[in-house]
C-alpha cells in the first residue's frame, strides 16, 4: 500500500501569502502528546511545539521543545534560514512579518501518510526536512537529508525550548535556571525539579553541540494576539548544534522526555519505516471506501484522537489488572482534553467505521468506570485524575455508542457487563441527579439545568456568562432520552429481563407523546429548541432538532420527519455543516473572531460545526434510502478543506457565511468522525 501524499507547492505558497502561517501540520504520539507548528515551522500559537509530552498527572502535556531554528549554511558562507521566524517582541507589530516567516527555499510541503516533510531547494542544493513521532513515546525525531549538494554543506540547528504547561500563557516566566549536562553525544536539559529532563542526540553525523551561554529571546505569537491572549513570551536556548553535511547524507536530531535506552533502542530510520507500516495498516482495516485518497488521510487524522492517558497512571494500573486496556479520545488539537460527549459521539467513526472494534470496547469499559451518580465525566482537565460532570447528555450518548458498537461487533459480553450500570444510570435521571438533571413525573421529559452551568453540547460560557444556557427541555436531549429508554428496554428484553423492561418501555412511550405534544411549533414548521424554559418555549431554529429524526429510535412522529429535514435544509444546511442558529434570528453571528468574550458569542449563534453533517446525512437517508450518491455530495464540501488550517484534517467550526472559513481547533475529533462514517454509509457497492 502506497504512501499518501498531500502536497503544497510553491506556486500555493506564493499564490496566498499567509498559507505558510495560516496553514497548520499536527502528529500526535498516541499518548495525548503531539508535535505541531505553522506549515513555515514558525511557532504561531502558545500550543505550538515539536515535542509537546504527555507527562503524569499534574502536570499534563508541556511544551518541552518549542522550535528547532535551523540553518542551511552554503560553501561561500551563506546563511539560508529552513524554518520560518516569529519577530522579537520590539519589533511587533511588523507590517513585513507574514511575507518574510516562510523561508524563500521553501520549494513543498506534503504530508506522507500523515507525516510532515519540507522540500528545500536554494539553487543546486537541495534538502528534506521529515518529523516523526514513534507511537507512545514522548519522543520526536527530526530528519535532515541532502537531496543535492555539489560541494559539502554546513547545517546549524538551535533548539529552543520553554518547559511551559501546554494551558500556560506564553509570558509565564522562564525557569529560574537552565543546566545543561553532557556525556558524549547525549545531552540533557534541567529546568527544575518538578519536570523531567530534557534529552538531545544527533543521530547520523558529527554535530557537536555549542553551548554559547544560553540566551533568551523575546517572540510574539501572532494566533494568540489575534485570539485577544497574551501573546508575547519568552524562549530559551542554550546552543547550537553544527557540523558539515555531504550529498546523500541524513542526520536525525532527537529530543524526548524517555530514557535514554528507549531513544537508542531504535535507529531513525527504524522508527520511520516501522511508524508508516504502523499507518499503513491502519488504512488496511478501514472501511473498504476509506482506504485511498482524502478518505485514507482522515483516517489518519483519526488515528491522532485515539490515546492512553498517560496522566491518569492509576486508571491504567486499574485497567490492566483487570485485564484491559485504557483508551479514550482527545475531543480536538490543540486546546481540548477528553471529552465524554465528543468521544460518544465520535466513537463510531474513528473506531468501528475504521476496523478498530478493540480499541472501541477499551474506550466504552474506560467510560463506565467513570460513572457518578448516573453520570459519564463531561470532561478531564488537562493534569488532573478526576473528571468534571457537568453534562445532561455525555451520558445519554453513552447509550448510543453502545449500541452501534453492539450492532458491529456483536460484543454481548460487553454489554452484560455494562447494562448494570445503564440501568442505574436511567434510575438516576429518574429520581434527578446533578446539576438539575431529572424526569418531570408529568409528562416523561427530562429537564435539566442550573445557574451558572452550561449542560448540552452548546456550552459556552465566558466568567459567569452563560451564552446558550437552554435550561429546561432541551429538543436533543429529550430526543437522546426517548432512544436511551427504547435502547435499554429493548436490551434488557434481549437478556431476558422483561419485567425490569417493562416500565422503562412505558416511560419511552410517556416521553414519546409528550415530546410530539409539546416540541412541535406549527407556526414556523419545525421543532422548537427548548420548552419549559426559564422564558417559555424557544423557538429558535438550530440543528438540535435533527436528532429527533437522526437517532436509531427517533423520537419524532413519521409525518413530521419531512418538515424538520426540510427546514435544517434551507436554513442551516452549508457545505461543511449546519449552522448552529438560522439566519434572521436576533442573535445570529455570521463570523466567529475576535477575543474570548467575542468568540464565544458566536461559538452557538450561528457558527457552522462540522460533525453536524453526521445526523443530517443520517436522517437524510432515513427519508431518501436509495439516495446514497445525493447523500455523498452533502460530504464534498469538506474535501477543499483539507488543504486549508489543519492539513489533512477537519477543522472544529466555520463561518457561518461564504467563504465559511475554518476556525476554532484545526483538527476535531467529531467532524472527522461524521465524515468518516458517513462517507463508509454512502458508500454504493463496496462491502466491508
Amino acid at each position: 500500500m502506497a504512501d499518501f501524499v498531500r502536497k503544497i507547492t510553491r506556486d500555493v505558497l506564493r499564490s496566498a501569502p499567509d498559507a505558510a502561517l495560516s496553514r497548520e501540520w499536527l502528529v500526535a504520539n498516541g499518548l495525548g502528546g503531539y508535535a505541531s507548528s505553522s506549515l513555515s515551522g514558525a511557532v504561531t500559537r502558545r500550543y505550538h511545539g515539536l515535542l509537546v509530552a504527555a507527562l503524569p498527572a499534574p502536570l499534563g502535556r508541556v511544551v518541552m521543545l518549542s522550535q528547532l531554528n535551523d540553518v542551511l549554511i552554503q560553501p561561500d558562507g551563506t546563511e539560508r534560514r529552513l524554518t520560518g521566524h516569529n519577530p522579537q517582541a520590539d519589533q511587533w507589530p511588523d507590517p513585513n512579518y507574514p511575507s518574510d516567516a516562510a523561508p524563500s527555499g521553501l520549494a513543498e510541503f506534503r504530508m506522507e501518510s500523515g507525516l510532515p516533510v519540507w522540500r528545500y531547494e536554494f539553487g543546486d542544493v537541495v534538502i528534506e526536512k521529515q518529523v516523526v513521532l514513534p507511537h507512545l513515546q514522548n519522543i520526536v525525531h527530526v530528519t535532515y537529508r541532502v537531496v543535492t549538494a555539489p560541494q559539502p554543506i554546513c547545517l546549524r540547528l538551535r533548539p529552543v525550548m520553554a518547559f511551559r504547561k501546554l494551558e500556560s500563557a506564553v509570558d509565564e516566566p522562564l525557569a529560574r535556571d537552565y543546566r545543561v549536562t553532557a556525556r558524549g553525544h547525549e545531552y540533557e536539559i534541567w529546568a527544575g525539579p518538578e519536570l523531567p529532563v530534557l534529552r538531545m542526540t544527533i543521530e547520523g553525523a558529527e554535530l557537536p553541540l555549542t553551548l554559547d551561554g544560553g540566551a533568551r529571546r523575546d517572540i510574539v505569537y501572532p494566533v494568540e494576539a489575534e485570539r485577544g491572549y497574551e501573546s508575547r513570551g519568552s524562549l530559551w536556548t542554550p546552543g547550537y548544534f553544527s557540523g558539515p553535511l555531504s550529498q546523500g547524507q541524513t542526520l536525525s536530531f532527537v529530543a524526548a522526555t524517555e530514557p535514554w535506552q528507549r531513544l537508542w533502542a531504535l535507529p531513525p530510520a527504524d522508527v520511520l519505516r516501522f511508524e508508516k507500516e504502523r499507518r499503513r495498516r491502519i488504512v488496511g482495516a478501514a472501511h473498504p471506501s476509506l482506504r485511498d485518497g482524502p478518505m485514507a488521510e482522515l483516517v489518519l487524522s483519526a488515528d491522532s484522537f485515539l490515546f492512553v492517558p498517560a496522566g491518569r497512571v492509576a486508571d491504567q494500573m486499574r485497567a490492566r489488572a483487570e485485564g484491559d486496556e485504557v483508551r479514550t479520545v482527545i475531543a480536538g488539537y490543540h486546546w481540548f482534553t477528553d471529552w465524554g460527549r465528543d468521544t460518544m459521539i465520535s466513537l463510531e467513526g474513528l473506531t468501528l467505521t475504521t476496523g478498530r472494534h478493540m480499541e472501541a470496547g477499551w474506550i466504552l469499559r474506560t467510560f463506565a468506570h467513570y460513572i457518578r451518580d448516573g453520570l459519564i465525566p463531561n470532561m478531564f482537565p488537562d493534569g488532573k485524575d478526576e473528571g468534571l460532570y457537568h453534562t445532561a447528555d455525555a451520558t445519554l450518548w453513552f447509550f448510543h455508542a453502545l449500541n452501534r458498537y453492539v450492532r458491529a461487533t456483536g460484543d454481548r459480553h460487553t454489554l452484560r457487563l455494562l447494562l448494570p450500570r445503564l440501568v442505574d444510570v436511567i434510575d438516576h435521571h429518574r429520581r434527578g441527579t446533578r446539576f438539575g438533571i431529572a424526569v418531570d413525573t408529568g409528562d416523561g421529559l427530562l429537564r435539566q439545568g442550573r445557574e451558572g452551568y452550561q449542560l448540552t453540547w452548546m456550552d459556552a460560557k465566558v466568567g459567569d456568562w452563560v451564552v446558550t444556557p437552554r435550561r429546561g427541555k432541551a429538543v436533543e436531549i429529550n430526543a437522546l432520552w426517548y432512544n436511551a429508554l427504547c435502547l435499554t428496554a429493548g436490551w434488557l428484553t434481549e437478556e431476558g429481563e422483561a419485567q425490569a423492561a417493562r416500565p422503562l418501555a412505558e416511560l419511552a412511550e410517556q416521553a414519546r407523546a409528550s415530546f410530539n405534544a409539546r416540541f412541535w411549533c406549527a407556526g414556523a414548521g419545525h421543532l422548537y429548541d427548548v420548552v419549559d424554559g426559564e422564558r417559555g418555549d424557544d423557538d429558535a431554529c438550530r440543528p438540535n432538532q435533527i436528532f429527533a429524526v437522526s437517532l436509531d429510535n427517533p423520537v419524532l412522529d413519521r409525518a413530521r420527519w419531512d418538515p424538520v429535514v426540510e427546514t435544517v435544509r434551507q436554513r442551516l444546511l452549508t457545505p461543511v455543516g449546519l449552522r448552529s442558529l438560522a439566519p434572521g434570528h436576533r442573535d445570529y453571528k455570521p463570523k466567529y473572531f475576535g477575543d474570548l468574550r467575542a468568540r464565544d458569542a458566536a461559538y452557538h449563534q450561528g457558527t457552522v460545526w462540522g460533525w453536524l453533517i453526521g445526523p443530517y446525512v443520517e436522517a437524510w437517508l432515513k427519508l431518501h434510502p436509495e439516495d446514497k450518491a445525493g447523500a455523498r455530495d452533502l460530504l464534498r464540501g469538506f474535501l477543499p478543506h483539507l488543504d486549508q488550517a489543519g492539513i489533512g484534517t477537519i477543522a472544529e467550526i466555520f463561518d457561518a457565511e461564504p467563504p465559511f472559513s475554518p476556525r476554532g481547533c484545526i483538527s476535531q475529533a467529531w467532524s472527522v468522525a461524521e465524515v468518516l462514517r458517513c462517507w463508509a454509509a454512502t458508500a454504493e457497492d463496496e462491502t466491508s
